[in-house]
């Protein structure tokens, strides 16, 4: 691994008096994994000196986790646990951490028995009985093949009335009532790439995730992008908020905390605030997190368990479970309760409300950056789009290579693995 966590170099202020902006060859806005893994390509690769800028007072983005009160690590923004095919993702990130192998699952609480979700053949079992749930396994086994994911809106589809019944099931008991809480609406009006993120698996693998590479950093999120963002080339300013600092007002010219920016620009924030909303604005759904701590090893039986039919909240998650720490006799969970974002009321954007007269708005936001030569938004927030984490580490690598392409290093060298 490269670095060592704590090296890191942060430094805490709102403004940017007294610094020179063109000291540095590009402005990377949010230290999450976007932002940050494009900061450690252009400065490790690139000999690029990058200035990073993170609005909030620590680095990590939505991945940040810390020690709670009662010692256990938490993850302050929701649960995070990584999972990649994509061996270039996975490579890159093991630079700077090692994993501790674990492997999700999920419970659905429906009515009291807690099923595995995705739904499969050992939940088809729990919810119809032994005899009648093998009946229904053999008839969808034959109908899509052993070990296919089926989605609910395919699973609807059907004119096989057993296969309806299945698709009743689910689509009542796992789908339906979780997703209006979770989105505030009703799975119809919802984009199909978010429905299509619950099928139905014809396996006995209970797993929530059957990516190769699955597990969270031994030491934690934040001290993974700590030590992505240790190197020469990285100053980091926490309590940033580049919305006060950085001005698009002249078509073609950047300007930072008043000066005149000619180098790149990475923004992994809100276009639509970037831009004073000009157009409108883009709705999100946010979260309210609830702590609690216990006296007790474990409080539930798996890591999340989702409360699909009951409950104004959506899901519990322990995080012992997640980060395998070993700390008898106490135990932290989060629930979670999703409602509609308001930036007046402090809230986070998590999840883009995806449908056509939204993206076409973001699209508007999107055009507004093209007057500027060297102005690139990606991530969850500038892209309004649910990314995973790997998705999201695998588009900054892209990125960052389509930079760095026709640019030779300039003067700093690359740190040794």
């Amino acid at each position: 691994m490269s670095g060592e966590e704590g090296r890191t170099v942060v430094e805490t202020g709102g403004a940017l008096e007294g610094l020179d902006v063109g000291a540095y060859d590009a402005i990377v806005v949010g230290a999450g994994f976007a932002g940050t893994t494009i900061a450690r390509e252009l400065a490790e690769r690139g000999g690029r000196r990058v200035l990073v800028l993170e609005q909030r007072p620590h680095i990590g983005g939505n991945a940040y986790d810390h020690v709670d009160d009662a010692g256990v690590l938490v993850h302050k923004y929701g649960p995070h646990i990584f999972h990649t095919r994509v061996e270039r993702v996975f490579d890159y990130l093991s630079r700077f951490t090692e994993w501790n192998g674990y492997s999700h699952e999920v419970l659905a609480n429906v009515y009291g028995t807690f099923m595995p979700v995705p739904f499969n053949k050992i939940s088809m079992r729990m919810a119809f009985g032994e005899e009648r749930g093998n009946e229904l396994i053999a008839k969808m086994v034959a109908r899509y093949g052993d070990g296919a994911k089926v989605s609910i809106n395919e699973l609807r589809a059907e004119d096989d009335p057993d296969l309806v019944e299945v698709a009743d099931y689910v689509y009542e008991n796992v789908f339906l009532h979780y997703t209006v809480k979770q989105w505030g609406t009703t799975p119809d009006k919802i984009d199909a790439s978010v429905t299509a993120r619950v099928p139905v698996f014809l396996s006995e693998d209970s797993r929530y995730f059957q990516d190769p590479h699955q597990g969270l950093p031994t030491d934690g999120y934040t001290a993974l992008i700590a030590r992505m963002l240790d190197h020469p080339g990285i100053s980091v300013r926490t309590d940033v908020d580049a919305r006060t600092v950085l001005d698009l007002t002249t078509p073609g010219e950047v300007r930072i905390g008043g000066q005149t920016f000619g180098g790149t620009v990475i923004y992994t924030g809100p276009l639509d605030e970037l831009f004073d909303c000009r157009f409108g604005r883009l709705p999100y759904r946010s979260l309210d997190f609830v702590f609690e701590t216990y006296p007790q090893d474990y409080f539930q039986q798996r890591g999340t368990i989702n409360y699909t039919v009951s409950e104004d909240f959506t899901r519990i998650t322990e995080f012992k479970y997640l980060t395998r720490q070993e700390l008898p006799g106490v135990t932290t969970i989060v629930r979670e309760y999703s409602k509609p974002y308001e930036p007046d009321a402090g809230m986070d954007p998590y999840y883009p409300v995806l449908d056509e007269e939204h993206l076409a708005l973001h699209g508007k936001y999107v055009a507004l950056t093209r007057e500027f030569a060297d102005f690139h938004p990606i991530g969850r927030l500038a892209e309004y789009r649910y990314y995973n984490m790997d998705a999201t580490v695998a588009n900054a690598l892209e990125l960052s290579d389509r930079l760095l392409a026709d640019a030779p290093a300039t003067t700093t060298s690359p740190e040794e693995d």
